[in-house]
């Protein structure tokens, strides 16, 4: 039995780029940042003071009305808006598609933190003999407020998009840290590879730019600490990388079983060609310094989608501006690719919109998705202290012009998770 072909009929992104795919596109392949100080909250007093934020967008963009959505979270509305995006581009909701036979995989971080409540309890309880349980949990009976509560759990956005198109079929969410959302790809491709689906709504989104996201990364000494110039604190693969700069934002594609979106004439935007899917089985902050599990994850993606590593024109990398991943991807690319691991372009583009976590897998394959359409390979900027042991093609600072008709995206997440999908030029 042949195995059923998956295409992409619908793109949709909000990000410190831009709040529209192709807004977005155009800042990556003019090298533009989007990383400031932060404003979100007070960091003044944090090591990290710069992130990549998003600007000039709010719900009522989407055509929804703010006052329904104020207690839904920062990332749940950027989930919102990118949902729609992809899905009045695909028009697969005037197909006539059964409501059961379109689902949604999200890889979605947890919701908004409520800071201000936790204080007021930990302020009720702290005593000078030590700390009143009684009091905290009296305290917050008074003042949390449970419908912001529920929105902190990590499923909500995938509920709120499915509740949004009446899309009744398969329905998940998966948190794999940095990898999430190219799972959720993965994943959400091979239900409609074995007929669960013939159409999925699939993406991430993710917003940690708040105190305690802030803070978990500097304790783990992750974030970029050059605050004086943040233009220029993302720079993977340099030598003088310090960390990653925190970003946020949401993406969407809506997936779609190739006859059926020939039969309703679709535009087709690419095609998922191939999913591998590994664990370190390692550590939990840190991977595994020969990179096993980046090395069988690329691997397995490069066969699902009967290619060999030769035919693979592009890879955005996973590329995050710690000193660890980028080594290790380096020399994960140079065993999975031989001989021909300098000849083959590789580049990061959170140089640019930082890391989205949840939400990065997902906005890098929109990336290699146009990188394809336009034969235009994006960047890595702030690439210009070459590293002895990042020696790869790295495209450095400006973006190029090169045949593309396959890309490999790479996710790899905190806890070992690495996730590696190739798409391709529709044939």
């Amino acid at each position: 039995m042949s195995r059923r072909r998956v295409v992409v009929t619908g793109m949709g992104a909000i990000n410190p780029l831009g709040n529209n795919v192709e807004t977005m596109w155009s800042a990556v392949k003019e090298g533009r940042s989007g990383v400031g100080y932060t404003t979100i909250f007070d960091a003044s007093k944090f090591p990290t003071k710069i992130s990549a934020e998003i600007k000039n967008w709010d719900i009522t963009q989407a055509g929804e009305d703010a006052e329904e959505w104020k207690y839904r979270a920062r990332h749940t509305r950027f989930a919102c808006g990118a949902a729609k995006q992809a899905m009045a581009q695909s028009g697969v909701l005037d197909s006539g598609l059964e409501p059961t036979r379109i689902g949604v995989y999200l890889g979605c971080g947890e919701g908004s933190q409520d800071f201000a409540s936790f204080s007021q309890m930990m302020t009720a309880a702290l005593k000078p003999d030590g700390l009143d349980l009684a009091a905290f949990a009296k305290t917050g009976l008074e003042i949390l407020n449970p419908v912001a509560e529920i929105e902190q759990e990590p499923n909500m956005p995938a509920g709120y998009v499915a509740g949004l198109f009446d899309l009744q079929g398969p329905n998940a969410n998966c948190l794999t840290a940095c990898a999430a959302s190219s799972q959720a790809i993965g994943e959400a491709s091979e239900i409609i590879r074995r007929g669960d689906a013939d159409a999925m709504l699939s993406g991430g989104a993710h917003s940690m730019i708040h105190p305690f996201g802030v803070t978990g990364f500097n304790l783990l000494t992750a974030l970029s600490t050059s605050n004086d110039d943040p233009t220029k604190a993302s720079r993977p693969f340099d030598r003088l990388r310090d960390g990653f700069v925190l970003g946020e934002g949401a993406a969407m594609v809506v997936l779609e079983e190739l006859e059926h979106a020939k039969k309703r004439g679709a535009t087709i935007l690419g095609e998922i060609l191939g999913y591998g899917t590994t664990a370190d089985a390692y550590r939990i902050t840190d991977i595994h310094p020969e990179g096993r599990g980046a090395i069988a994850c690329m691997k397995m993606a490069i066969a699902d989608a009967g290619l060999s590593p030769a035919d693979i024109h592009y890879v955005n990398a996973h590329g995050t501006s710690t000193a660890v991943n980028d080594r290790v991807e380096t020399v994960a690319c140079k065993q999975v690719f031989g001989e021909r691991a300098r000849q083959t372009p590789v580049s990061s583009t959170k140089s640019m919109m930082g890391h989205l976590i949840a939400a990065a897998g997902v906005t890098e394959m929109i990336v290699c998705l146009l990188t394809i359409r336009d034969n235009v390979l994006p960047p890595t900027i702030n690439y210009e202290n070459p590293d002895p042991d990042c020696d790869l093609d790295y495209i450095p600072n400006q973006a190029r012009e090169a045949r593309c008709d396959y890309a490999l995206n790479n996710s790899f997440g905190f806890g070992g998770q690495n996730i590696s999908v190739v798409v391709g030029r529709f044939r």
